[in-house]
């Protein structure tokens, strides 16, 4: 599968009181020397928001506009593992390097830096960041790449629901027959 790379558009950066925010994933591209530079400053805890799922990773490497974690930390905050080919996920593997204009590992002493956000941007996965004070934050979208599957069968996801006598109906039961679906939201 070959992954198409697009140029960037500036950032778009808001205040919200004491905090930044960065509305796109679309933050310029860090050096291999500017990598190694932050990690000789220390280490800053922060809140991954991915899918479903919220995962506080205690060390970071400070950095103004990348998110980099410890290589073991991957898996559990994207479900991605690193192997020789690259970060892969389940069949999918996307070659990761140390080098470039936007290097996606890092190394220091025997520890192994990952930029979750340099990826992000390989993916063309969407990212947004609120930092300030106490608070560390990023959100990252769904994958694209992982969502292709979805979209080329335009089938929804297999569900169970009750009917109105409260019998479980499962939506694959109903495969072949016409379905209209109503949903709302009370809020």
């Amino acid at each position: 599968m070959k992954i198409q790379t697009r140029p960037e558009p500036a950032p778009i950066l808001a205040l919200a009181g004491s905090m930044l925010l960065t509305l796109n994933a679309s933050v310029p591209a860090r050096s291999a020397q500017s990598a190694q530079s932050a990690q000789s400053i220390g280490s800053t805890a922060v809140t991954v928001l991915y899918l479903d799922r919220a995962e506080t990773v205690e060390r970071t490497l400070p950095d103004p506009t990348d998110l980099w974690i410890p290589e073991i930390e991957l898996t559990r905050v994207n479900g991605f593992t690193l192997k020789p080919e690259g970060a892969c996920l389940e069949d999918l593997c996307i070659p990761v390097s140390t080098e470039g204009a936007d290097p996606i590992l890092s190394s220091s002493g025997d520890e192994t830096w990952f930029s979750l956000t340099a990826f992000a941007r390989k993916l063309d996965q969407a990212f947004v960041t609120a930092r300030g004070g106490e608070r560390n934050l990023w959100s990252f979208s769904p994958i694209p790449v992982t969502q292709a599957p979805f979209f080329d069968r335009a089938m929804a996801p297999d569900f169970e629901l009750p009917d109105r006598d409260g019998d479980p109906v499962r939506l694959s039961e109903l495969r072949g027959s016409k379905v209209l679906l109503l949903t709302w939201a009370s809020w």
